[in-house]
């Protein structure tokens, strides 16, 4: 499975304005919904699922990078975002920094396999510096598909 077989391009957030975790994951949520895979019905449910995950901990691994995901009914594949914040989030972190690099994942309810691949997908990456250091330098869209591109050939 490759990063941009899910990450919605439409959708990638490359100044994200959200201050704390509630609204970043909104903004995030929100560009899902104007990129059109996510219905108006759904959104606000989205939402409070993904809250309702950061509940039981913080998806926020570190280094200033979170991947906040859930599992919803209502979706019939898998769909994702990147986001990138200039100043930082307070998301929680578990180790207290504030967040500038989000892979934000949704994915149905029927399908775990899926939703696991690809947050394994998400982690492998992640643990690359050089990958990380790229998003935070990609300034549009197209940068950060070009950096996602890269990395689902193997060349980062």
């Amino acid at each position: 499975m490759k990063l941009l077989d899910f990450v919605v391009g439409e959708a990638i957030v490359v100044e994200l304005g959200a201050a704390g975790k509630e609204e970043a994951i909104r903004e995030m949520v929100g560009g899902l919904h104007q990129a059109g895979k996510l219905s108006d019905g759904d959104l606000e449910a989205v939402v409070k699922a993904i809250l309702g995950r950061e509940e039981l901990g913080s998806t926020g691994i570190g280094q200033g990078v979170a991947v906040p995901h859930t599992r919803h009914p209502t979706l019939s594949r898998l769909i994702g975002t990147v986001a990138i914040s200039r100043r930082g989030v307070d998301f929680a972190a578990l180790d207290g920094e504030p967040v500038d690099v989000f892979f934000l994942l949704v994915s149905p309810q029927n399908q775990p396999g899926d939703h696991l691949r690809a947050l394994e997908n998400i982690s492998r990456h992640l643990k690359n510096d050089r990958f990380v250091a790229l998003l935070r330098q990609a300034r549009t869209r197209e940068g950060v598909i070009e950096v996602l591109s890269e990395a689902d050939t193997g060349s980062i």
